[in-house]
């Protein structure tokens, strides 16, 4: 049966009347259809843009795809109706169109250095094999590849780019040659240049970027996924490396001191920013709404400008169609308007996923 919804319609700002015939949305009536929201904010589905359901809490990989699911259902009960994996160890594209999850875009496994990342979580490479790493990876998700452009480097005792900058720019090549686009980890000030100005599409966390950088994403319209949940636990992983590297420690403080400004110059410049918690390993699932309220209030970000940061924005970022003629049905609801009041984001009314009330 078609369902019908009235509320208002955001970025619209009118009230509107939509129809919902399977998974998709038309603004013509259909006679007979169930009215299943009348009043209150309706947002496109929320997007966590950064984020692992193939990790499980601790870090260790998942190991079923029941496990995956539990996951994103947290996530979805946050009201967040799509997803972009930024790397998974347990491939599950089984679940890529599976009624009740978020749609789902998805990495395979991180590329990264030998015995320079989490454990058993992504393929670790020789400078020689990272590109055919990322043509293979590019097949195993279902349009973007995971990069690992730093990590700590115990030899130097402080961060380090993963390779040489014409691996690193070669991976980048050699994703966009398989058809998919590249997002890359980084903390470092060295790796995040090497990677903008190689063309990455988009940047996850960048505590170490200029303001020279900065302006070269704006250009080329390179998105940020700042994860400032993220970012928040720096102070606890300079602790822990204190005693053997007290370099990186330091460094890792000063990264987090100054990520809010970073991101707010991003903001500034008109750098496309996007919702992403880092959810999976040692960040929770279901915190949208927390990273959402972190851009506001630490980076300055309007409230309207982070709504579409979570959702119209970043579901027309990862091909996922909004409210519009023959858009996908999937909207958040809010009883009380987000933009005036952007707490309002915890408490989601309504959630309805692929044309159907999950909520």
């Amino acid at each position: 049966m078609a369902l019908h919804v009235r509320g208002v319609l955001l970025p619209d700002d009118e009230v509107r009347d939509l129809w919902l015939v399977g998974d998709r949305v038309t603004f013509t009536p259909v006679p007979g259809a169930e009215t299943v929201l009348d009043g209150g904010f309706v947002l496109p589905g929320l997007v966590d843009a950064h984020c692992h359901i193939g990790i499980a809490r601790g870090g260790a990989p998942i190991t079923s795809l029941e496990q995956a699911r539990e996951l994103a259902h947290t996530d979805r009960d946050a009201g967040v109706l799509a997803i972009r994996d930024a790397g998974s160890p347990y491939p599950y594209p089984e679940l890529d169109d599976e009624p009740g999850l978020p749609r789902l875009a998805r990495a395979g496994q991180h590329v990264a250095p030998p015995k320079r990342y989490l454990r058993d979580i992504g393929v670790e490479v020789d400078a020689t094999e990272v590109a055919a790493t990322v043509a293979a990876q590019a097949r195993a998700g279902n349009g973007w590849v995971k990069l690992v452009g730093d990590w700590i480097d115990r030899g130097v005792g402080d961060l380090a780019p993963a390779w040489d900058a014409d691996t690193l720019t070669a991976a980048v090549r050699a994703a966009h040659d398989a058809g998919v686009r590249a997002a890359v980890h980084t903390f470092s000030e060295s790796a995040v240049e090497i990677m903008v100005r190689a063309g990455v599409d988009s940047v996850e966390h960048g505590t170490g970027l200029s303001l020279d950088l900065i302006d070269e994403m704006a250009r080329q319209g390179t998105a940020l996924v700042p994860t400032m949940i993220n970012i928040a636990t720096f102070g606890g992983i300079a602790e822990q490396a204190r005693g053997k590297f007290p370099g990186y420690a330091e460094h890792m403080l000063a990264l987090r001191d100054g990520f809010p400004e970073v991101v707010r110059a991003a903001y500034e410049a008109g750098v496309p920013i996007y919702v992403g918690t880092d959810a999976g390993g040692g960040i929770d699932h279901g915190l949208a709404a927390e990273e959402m309220l972190l851009l506001h209030e630490r980076a300055g970000m309007s409230p309207t400008d982070v709504l579409a940061a979570a959702s119209w924005g970043a579901r027309e970022w990862l091909g996922f169609p909004g409210l519009v003629e023959g858009g996908l049905a999937d909207l958040t609801v809010y009883p009380e308007d987000p933009r005036s009041d952007l707490r309002a984001v915890r408490a989601p009314s309504r959630t309805i996923l692929r044309g159907r009330v999950i909520r």
